[in-house]
């Protein structure tokens, strides 16, 4: 699906600036959105937006389906009556990086004093509606609910009846955990109700939100519990293979994810119902939506279980065109970026392009004095989304300090050449250089704005900790800012003059 020409931001919500322990959906989510409509900016990125798991990273998710808790925000919600205001009082405060120990608890109490507002308030009967309509907030609810009665440890060591899902087992559970399984229940109602309202801003700014849907989802979550069934797991639900990637740029030992792996002909013999309800449920709340790790629906890197690194893997072969036809047929069109980073090869170029699916030109990879390098600017074919960095990436400060001078005489070259001499700002010359790309969408990190360096880092590839804390500080993003971006949005095409 092509996009008309555009350009936006990459931040997480949980990096927005506000009082909480992390980034939340509120004023501060709406006035992100303002900032970017003032800069000439149609598109906010966001990474995936699920309740995360061991080291918050948000590629690992307790559910494919669910929302983050900690993203509610206790003061919208005492704004509109649900939230009392000692209970808002308590919550944990800002520091300078997200604290998402503190957030968990916040987010729990905040639980607590909604589904005891809740209980008498006329809004209940909408929460009952959504509960009704939301098919996997039953699962996930007593999932979570299970998960914290047994001492936070994975499904795979519950007691057997609870393992595999005995009705009865689920029934007693339900009964005595009623309680936690309401809060779990109520925040994802909150949750839902305050995107959407964030949606319905950004749309009314003319903003649209591009979400992301990783490939593959944890062990440990209500998705496999659920459903073992349409995952490579032995008899003791353990995976037979896990998921990674060979050896890159990124590691020279590859990366290895530890997620189980698709019963891809299991997914087949229904339609890929499950697949097409989770895109279905992602595009209530995004206007499009970036597959991550795309490489994988071609082909996908098996792992033997207990493997120290990813080297010893083996490729097998994806669901490929098959899945995309099932999701046309249920969902229509496919607003879809293919995240096409890596050595992919030409049969993934074939499935993308066959879609119609832009993919990506990351900036930072194409000064490797190949004059071919499809990540050039001038190089990037239309239907496209350029960067100058991702999620993944050093920010782009950090990367000039990393490149010997070779390297930096590379990219002099190229850039000056199109664009004239380099500014002293590496940040803003590859910002330029990706607005000028013939790509119809263009998304650089909102650490690139503001020229930071590696300090701001979001995530190393590879590693486990460290990654996800950086936040954006009050009032950094200036109107100055906005200007700047606004100018060089409309010398490039990507917004009309009179907007």
């Amino acid at each position: 699906m092509r996009f008309p020409r555009s350009s936006g931001v990459l931040l997480h919500p949980t990096a927005l600036p506000g009082p909480a322990a992390c980034g939340d959906l509120g004023a501060t989510s709406h006035a992100f959105v303002d900032f970017l409509a003032e800069a000439g900016q149609s598109l906010w990125q966001v990474l995936p937006l699920g309740p995360t798991a061991f080291g918050d990273s948000p590629y690992q998710c307790f559910s494919a389906f669910a929302g983050n808790p900690m993203l509610v925000s206790g003061a919208r919600l005492h704004e509109r009556g649900l939230l009392d205001a000692e209970t808002l009082a308590r919550l944990p405060k800002r520091r300078e990086a997200s604290d998402f120990g503190a957030a968990h608890e916040g987010s729990r109490a905040i639980a607590t004093s909604l589904a005891r507002h809740l209980e008498r308030d006329a809004r209940r009967e909408g929460f009952e509606a959504y509960r009704s309509q939301t098919p996997w907030l039953s699962d996930y609810a007593l999932f979570m609910s299970l998960r914290h009665a047994h001492g936070g440890r994975p499904w795979q060591e519950w007691p057997a009846p609870l393992r595999g899902r005995d009705p009865h087992a689920l029934a007693s559970a339900r009964h005595s955990l009623a309680r936690e399984i309401r809060e779990h229940e109520v925040m994802q109602w909150a949750f839902d109700e305050q995107w959407r309202e964030l949606h319905a801003h950004a749309r009314s700014r003319g903003v649209a939100l591009l979400g992301d849907a990783p490939i593959f989802v944890a062990l440990d979550s209500a998705d496999v519990w659920a459903h073992p069934e349409l995952f490579e797991l032995d008899a003791e639900a353990r995976p037979r293979g896990v998921a990674g990637v060979p050896p890159d740029y990124f590691s020279a030992t590859g990366q290895l994810w530890g997620n189980p792996l698709y019963d891809w002909e299991a997914h087949a013999r229904d339609g890929y119902a499950w697949w097409g309800a989770r895109l279905e449920s992602l595009l209530a709340w995004v206007d499009r939506v970036r597959l991550d790790h795309f490489i994988g629906f071609v082909r996908f890197w098996d792992v033997p279980p207990g493997a120290a690194d990813a080297r010893g893997g083996r490729w097998r072969a994806g669901p490929g065109e098959a899945l995309f036809l099932a999701l046309a047929r249920r969902l229509g069109s496919l607003p879809l970026v293919a995240e096409d980073l890596g050595e992919t090869g030409e049969d993934v170029a074939e499935l993308r392009d066959e879609l119609g699916l832009p993919g990506m030109c990351v900036l930072q990879f194409a000064f490797d004095g190949d004059r071919d390098n499809p990540f050039l600017p001038r190089n990037h074919v239309a239907n496209s989304v350029a960067y100058t960095g991702t999620h993944d990436n050093d920010t782009t400060v950090g990367w000039w300090a990393g490149l010997g001078e070779d390297e930096r005489r590379v990219v002099r070259h190229e850039l000056g050449g199109a664009w004239g001499d380099l500014s002293g700002d590496i940040a803003w010359d590859l910002i330029a250089a990706g607005m000028g790309s013939p790509a119809d969408t263009f998304v650089t990190p909102v650490q690139d704005v503001l020229s930071l360096g590696t300090e701001a880092r979001f995530n190393t590839p590879g590693t486990a900790v460290g990654n996800w804390t950086w936040r954006l500080g009050e009032h950094q993003l200036t109107s100055g800012h906005a200007e700047r971006l606004r100018a060089l949005t409309i010398a490039t095409g990507r917004v009309r003059a009179h907007d």
